[in-house]
């Protein structure tokens, strides 16, 4: 009011109805000016302007330029619900032999998801993921065994998932902040770090400056080689390490070390451990040098199975019997450790919304 009162005094010299539209016109930019001003100067949440909208669709398009999706992606999953929904209505409307779950796997890894050598021919795919896949299709099919699956390659995982050729990925799938952006994920299963792997009687020590001029193997597709790029741009890897090769499978690694093709290879401690197992000339060089969670990966749209796999995760660990405890005392405590301690996921958090 004390504005209007000083313009309307100031008007007696300015020359009547002109003088007025002018002020009237000033008086409003600044009016409009003033939101976006404020928006940036109270360290509230940037609401205005262009550059802002740019900024939120960026970060849409890209949850890695959002710091807090970045940090801890794998919060990034919706709550738990065992309602069906679309998704899980069409799984369900499959018909005779196809009334199954469709789930991406893998066929090679030890102890995680592999064909028991002992099994002949026909020999059932095994391991810690198995053991999962099969509690899942049990919840929503009401049948351990209504599965179908599909070998997928690492750099196929996600891929598989956006064009339906399967339902979901369960195969020591790393939830990442880029990920996040391309498919869906379940709360954690299972907690790991990148850690490198090189025979015994190498000179390697860990991820250090002993990589020094080794050639280094990593999987398509994966967060090892993901991380290894970053590292090398950023100067946190030793600039003469080497780390062109790379291969669809992972397990293709342990291979190119056994034939002398590498050096080492990095990959997820915990698939790492399992190689060693395999393979009694190399061993788990240093300490793992990053945390990161498997998770469930499904199709963006599908809430609905989203939901009820993180309800199914909830019992699961809950299962003192026949649950996430048991399967790891079963595949994983003779490679990891006895106490699951280290491999445990943390209690999930949910912070998707849609």
């Amino acid at each position: 009011m004390r504005m209007r009162g000083r313009v309307r005094a100031g008007l007696k010299g300015w020359g009547g109805v002109g003088a007025m539209a002018a002020v009237c016109a000033l008086v409003l930019a600044i009016a409009l000016l003033l939101p976006l001003a404020r928006s940036h100067g109270d360290g509230g949440t940037v609401t205005g302007g262009p550059g802002a909208t740019r900024a939120e669709q960026a970060a849409d398009k890209d949850p890695c330029l959002n710091p807090a999706i970045k940090a801890h992606p794998e919060e990034q999953t919706l709550s738990p619900s065992s309602a069906d929904g679309p998704t899980i209505d069409k799984i369900k409307a499959r018909v005779g032999e196809k009334r199954k779950l469709i789930v991406g796997v893998d066929q090679n890894s030890y102890r995680w998801g592999y064909r028991n050598p002992n099994g002949g021919a026909d020999a059932d795919l095994e391991g810690f993921d198995i053991d999962l896949v099969h509690r899942i299709a049990q919840d929503i099919l009401g049948d351990p065994n209504a599965v179908q699956f599909r070998a997928i390659p690492t750099n196929q995982r996600i891929p598989a998932i956006q064009n339906g050729r399967v339902d979901m990925v369960v195969r020591t799938m790393t939830i990442n902040c880029t990920r996040v952006g391309q498919v869906a994920f379940s709360a954690p299963y299972f907690k790991t770090g990148q850690q490198v792997l090189a025979p015994k009687s190498s000179s390697v020590k860990g991820y250090d400056d002993t990589l020094a001029k080794k050639k280094i193997c990593t999987a398509e597709g994966s967060t090892a080689f993901s991380k290894l790029e970053e590292d090398k741009k950023a100067g946190d890897l030793v600039a003469s390490a080497n780390i062109k090769t790379t291969v669809p499978n992972q397990l293709d690694c342990l291979v190119r070390l056994q034939l002398g093709e590498v050096d080492a290879v990095v990959t997820d401690g915990a698939l790492a451990a399992s190689q060693a197992a395999q393979d009694p000339t190399v061993e788990l060089k240093g300490s793992p040098f990053t945390t990161e969670y498997y998770g469930v990966a499904m199709r963006k749209d599908a809430d609905d199975l989203v939901r009820r796999v993180n309800q199914i995760l909830v019992d699961y660990r809950q299962d003192t019997t026949n649950g996430w405890q048991a399967s790891y005392d079963r595949w994983l405590s003779a490679t990891l450790n006895k106490n699951s301690a280290k491999s445990e996921p943390p209690p999930p958090t949910y912070l998707r919304k849609s």
